[in-house]
């Protein structure tokens, strides 16, 4: 360990001022460059204020890009005002249509409703009635949409949402759907029914540029380091790495990261390479986060897949069988999923005498997932 004494950390010693300040799911003070879509969002739901239903809206953009940071910004507004009732849904975690209202009635209620024995359309009436009673407009945000779409739960979630104000008349929701995946088409993949009453606004959230990705960090870094832990030239190694993902989260991490590098060391300076040694973790910061919500059978078949990477998939679905038991239709389901989420890549190809097949092989290095599924 090299460095002089007043250099070095003492065992009570810190470099973080604030170490939440780097916690994925934190909400800063100051959130920058994105003053056109949160302007775009209080348009939409300005009528809730005034005591109607707000519009609805869809807001797309590629992970770490500011939409669930917007939803929390605005709802921290908008919970203050006690005519205005504001719950978050995070679909990776609730993904299917009880699973959703049950959050809601959570959220209105301040207590989980009881675990069996209460049926849809009764958490669905008494969700309703309170807000009828109350003369309160509920803002739902379906948080990564996407989940909904992949376990088939969208179309009837939303159309219920959509639907209330017919069900129970008086009841006044209006809904807010965030989706991450690009290659999904949120309008176009409902049903018909749910088309023809969801004509939502539409919020777009692009890549950070270098510079906001930049700025956005340095502000991170000044709230949650104390002065002097990060210098400049170690801050724009992070925000190199993080223009390289395209996803900010990566940086934010990664600024963590470097921090408890630094520690270990027991230095009062971030280095060069503490960055470089975070990254490699940082980096896998959106795998972490997709494995997290995945069932056991669908981590099975993550692992399966680990070991017969690049295998064709009868042959994976051999070994997932032997280890889980479960059927083709259950496997296909989940190779479907995992590959909507980016996990696999799955490519059909022609194979001699037996016409075209899937090809299934890990979107990143197997070491990597395995190390995460841990």
């Amino acid at each position: 360990m090299t460095g002089d004494a007043g250099d070095m950390l003492s065992w009570d010693e810190s470099v973080f001022r604030d170490e939440s300040v780097f916690e994925i799911d934190h909400v800063p003070e100051t959130f920058r460059h994105r003053e056109s879509q949160l302007e775009s969002l209080k348009y939409a739901l300005r009528p809730a204020v005034r005591g109607s239903r707000p519009l609805n809206t869809v807001v797309r953009g590629p992970p770490g890009t500011g939409k669930t940071t917007a939803v929390q910004k605005l709802f921290g507004e908008l919970g203050a005002r006690t005519e205005v009732r504001t719950v978050r849904v995070n679909c990776q975690v609730d993904s299917t249509r009880y699973a959703v209202f049950s959050r809601l009635f959570e959220g209105i209620f301040e207590y989980e409703p009881p675990s069996s024995g209460i049926s849809f359309k009764k958490l669905f009436g008494q969700i309703t009635d309170r807000l009828v009673e109350e003369d309160e407009v509920l803002v739902v945000a379906l948080d990564d949409v996407n989940y909904l779409f992949y376990e088939n739960e969208a179309s009837d979630t939303l159309y219920s949402l959509l639907r209330a104000h017919e069900a129970h008349s008086g009841a006044k929701i209006g809904v807010i759907v965030v989706s991450s995946d690009l290659g999904l088409d949120v309008i176009d993949d409902l049903d018909t029914r749910v088309q023809s009453v969801f004509r939502p606004e539409e919020v777009y959230f692009p890549v950070y540029d270098a510079t906001e990705i930049y700025d956005i960090l340095a502000e991170r870094a000044k709230r949650g380091f104390h002065d002097g832990v990060i210098g400049d030239g170690e801050l724009e190694r992070v925000a190199d790495l993080t223009a390289d993902s395209g996803d900010l989260r990566v940086g934010i991490d990664l600024l963590r990261r470097a921090g408890l590098n630094a520690e270990m060391r027991a230095s009062k300076t971030v280095s060069e390479e503490d960055v470089e040694s975070a990254y490699d973790k940082s980096k896998h910061v959106h795998l972490s986060r997709s494995l997290r919500g995945l069932s056991d059978s669908e981590r099975d078949l993550v692992r399966v897949l680990a070991e017969h990477d690049g295998e064709r998939a009868g042959a994976v679905y051999d070994a997932f069988n032997d280890e889980t038991g479960l059927g083709y239709t259950r496997y296909s389901e989940i190779i479907n999923k995992l590959d909507q989420l980016g996990v696999i890549d799955a490519e059909y190809a022609d194979v001699d005498g037996r016409g075209r097949s899937r090809e299934l092989s890990l979107a990143y290095d197997a070491e990597a997932v395995v190390d995460r599924l841990e």
